[in-house]
């Protein structure tokens, strides 16, 4: 469920101790005259946590960022920060990732910036990236350019769920839902900042590909991600991604979702005149984002899922 802070606190101290309790605990100093004008909404989604901040002014924050790894995405203006003797600036288009349990400074946050911010469990990523990767160990860069390809995607993927952070859609409270979110942001996420030699598996064969398939088509309900199909196949999620590519040309979330659509489209032909509802129905085929569901089965069979309901 989105959460805010429902306080709105004009003391810095206060402010300090409100995000502290919302994202990651921290030292909090204004570096200008002005009072604090604390825009703060998160949504807690299992292993990860999103956090949109803005101070309204000038300020400087320091954090060991305890068990977790913290990326911070400015939407507007810029933030300035050092952590082992590594200095950066980012701004819009990019971010800056810091490690757990290592002391690190923001030192200036303009007081026109916002970001959002992603926790993430230390644990669970490390768990992630042996899963999509094959290898725990790898070190986050400091810096991430969002401006890639897949950093466009990761973004893309993180605005479409920020949006929601305006909002209490009861779809949070679902445990589902939100194992789907935390693990498509998270894989996108390691995809978008580890180069393409962190891959050290080699390709998708036919066979493996027929092996993911077959254990989709048993049950397509379940919160499927990248990293559960590259798992079943034995492979990093980069070259499963490139197994269905070159063998059926779609990725392995559009071959999901096509999937889904038809067993949806079957149970809605077959449910005319029943109590059937098409938010229920989607829900129990895996569907979590119902805006986005309805857009792709209109495009697939040219009507809405209310009108095959209906017909």
């Amino acid at each position: 469920m989105a959460e805010d802070s429902t306080r709105h606190p004009s003391d810095w101290g206060e402010v300090e101790e409100v995000v502290s309790h919302a994202y990651f605990s921290h030292d909090l100093t204004p570096l200008e005259k002005a009072e604090p004008r604390l825009n703060l909404r998160t949504l807690p989604l299992g292993p990860i946590r999103l956090a949109r901040i803005g101070w309204g002014a000038e300020a400087s924050v320091h954090s060991s960022h305890p068990g977790a790894y913290a990326v911070n995405i400015p939407l507007s203006g810029t933030i300035e920060s050092i952590a082992s003797g590594v200095e950066a600036e980012s701004g819009v288009g990019q971010a800056t990732v810091f490690e757990p349990d290592i002391d690190a400074t923001i030192r200036r946050w303009s007081g026109d910036c916002e970001i959002v911010g992603v926790k993430l469990e230390r644990d669970y990523l490390h768990r992630e990236m042996a899963r999509i990767l094959g290898r725990p160990d790898l070190h986050l860069p400091p810096q991430v350019d969002l401006s890639t390809d897949a950093g466009q995607s990761w973004m893309a993927l993180l605005r479409s769920v920020i949006e929601q952070l305006k909002s209490d859609e009861s779809l949070w409270h679902n445990p589902l839902v939100a194992d789907q979110l935390s693990g498509a942001l998270t894989s996108s996420f390691i995809l978008a900042v580890m180069p393409d030699d962190a891959d050290p598996t080699g390709g998708a064969r036919p066979r493996i590909i027929k092996r993911v398939i077959d254990r989709v088509h048993d049950d397509p309900s379940l919160p499927w991600t990248s990293a559960d199909m590259a798992e079943v196949a034995g492979v990093s999620v980069r070259r499963l991604q490139e197994g269905f590519r070159e063998y059926l040309g779609v990725c392995p979330r559009d071959y999901l979702l096509d999937l889904r659509l038809s067993r949806i489209h079957e149970e809605l032909s077959a449910g005319s005149g029943r109590n059937l509802s098409v938010t229920d129905v989607a829900l129990k085929w895996g569907i979590t984002h119902t805006g986005r569901f309805s857009a792709a089965y209109k495009r697939k069979y040219g009507v809405a899922p209310s009108a095959t309901l209906r017909s």
